[in-house]
């Protein structure tokens, strides 16, 4: 028996049979497998993604909250609308960039969180928290 296998266009294509000529009796006859599975790609270390969850003072995640994410050679901004869950995701991002987070909800912000080109992580998790703004109680002096 013979296995010739070819593969063309992502298919593998494999004939099984007593050689390429015609069948002969009580031989066994060809057959023909088709496969559509395709090989594993190694992912991509040239980029990487970063996720993570808002969630306010009391630890409750915030949907809603508007996650920007600032890539601090070209200055460009991308942001997103967290969901349900407070969660939220950036993929596609550069290894050889360092970027900011920022989350804002209801005029209270985020620290400003740092994902470093020495972060070696290709999937980063950033997790914010918004808290109150904190005011000032001066009092005005005395005349």
């Amino acid at each position: 028996m013979k296995l010739l296998r070819v593969s063309m266009l992502g298919l593998t294509v494999a004939v099984l049979g007593a050689g390429l000529n015609a069948q002969t009796p009580g031989s066994t006859p060809a057959r023909a497998e088709l496969s559509n599975q395709k090989k594993e790609k190694a992912p991509d270390t040239s980029v990487r993604s970063v996720e993570g969850v808002v969630r306010d003072a009391n630890n409750n995640p915030i949907a809603g909250a508007v996650v920007k994410l600032k890539d601090k050679k070209s200055l460009q901004v991308r942001s997103f609308i967290t969901s349900a869950d407070g969660s939220y995701h950036f993929h596609g991002l550069s290894r050889s960039v360092d970027y900011e987070l920022k989350a804002d909800h209801n005029n209270q912000s985020s620290a400003v969180r740092t994902l470093s080109v020495f972060d070696s992580r290709t999937k980063a998790v950033v997790n914010l928290k918004i808290e109150p703004k904190e005011t000032s109680s001066k009092e005005s002096p005395k005349s």
